[in-house]
């Protein structure tokens, strides 16, 4: 980790998200906590996925019959928030990353949009929230003034079977505010790690043209005065590292080209 802080400010903790095992809740071991605390300068900022524990609805490898006794559980999550509190200075956003909600699991938009209100109205402020969500029939007016009202950030996916996020930006632009996140995944996970061998050493899948919209979207959002969080992952392009400097080198030659 301290190696990875030489090169960049900011890493997306995923080991924490899954938690659910069973009636098993996993959380953060306090020795790994401190580990990722003390390898790093104390600008260095973390983005982390709140447990699965938390965000699912029904339990892994039930036919996902079985409800989830946890799912937006406050006692869980302030359990989870007391184990992370040594970094708490450090966290630039908490990810909330729910799966596709069907019918069976949620029954309606509402239904969620009144219990994740009833759930985030006894969270600390001092965070910033970010919810993902993966209906995209739920990126509707409804949903992004009800962000907006509680004051929660939306969390941009691209991956994963969503719309593009420069079509949902190009829509709901005027309810992203204060803070959003962008997670770039790409629509073929098991795909590109095939060609890759799960060697994350080169671009195999180039994205030229969405990291050119990305930069759009970007200079936009920071022209409004909104403070983004970008993560990338391997799938995107094949390798993360190289999809960074692709990137960087295309802000820079905006700036000064």
């Amino acid at each position: 980790m301290s190696e990875y802080a030489k090169n960049y400010t900011l890493v997306e903790i995923d080991q924490w998200f899954w938690s659910l095992f069973g009636e098993k809740v996993v959380l953060p071991k306090p020795e790994v906590v401190a580990e990722y605390v003390g390898s790093v300068p104390k600008d260095f900022r973390f983005s982390i996925k709140v447990p699965n524990a938390i965000t699912l609805t029904h339990q892994y490898g039930k036919g996902q019959t079985e409800a989830n006794p946890h799912f937006l559980s406050n006692d869980l999550m302030q359990d989870f928030l007391h184990l992370i509190e040594p970094m708490s200075k450090q966290i630039n956003s908490l990810i909330f990353q729910f799966e596709y909600l069907n019918k069976q699991k949620m029954p309606n938009q509402m239904l969620f949009q009144d219990q994740l209100q009833k759930f985030y109205q006894k969270l600390p402020p001092k965070f910033h929230y970010c919810i993902e969500i993966r209906n995209q029939n739920y990126l509707n007016k409804p949903y992004f003034e009800f962000l907006q009202s509680m004051k929660l950030s939306h969390v941009f996916l691209q991956g994963y079977w969503m719309p593009s996020i420069f079509q949902v930006y190009g829509h709901f632009k005027e309810y992203i505010k204060g803070h959003t996140v962008i997670r770039l995944h790409g629509p073929d996970r098991k795909g590109i790690e095939q060609r890759t061998k799960n060697i994350w050493n080169a671009i195999v899948e180039p994205k030229d043209g969405e990291l050119h919209n990305l930069k759009m979207m970007i200079n936009d959002l920071i022209a409004r005065q909104v403070k983004v969080t970008l993560n990338v992952n391997n799938h995107y392009e094949g390798s993360a590292p190289i999809t960074i400097k692709r990137f960087l080198d295309l802000l820079l030659n905006d700036a000064f080209g």
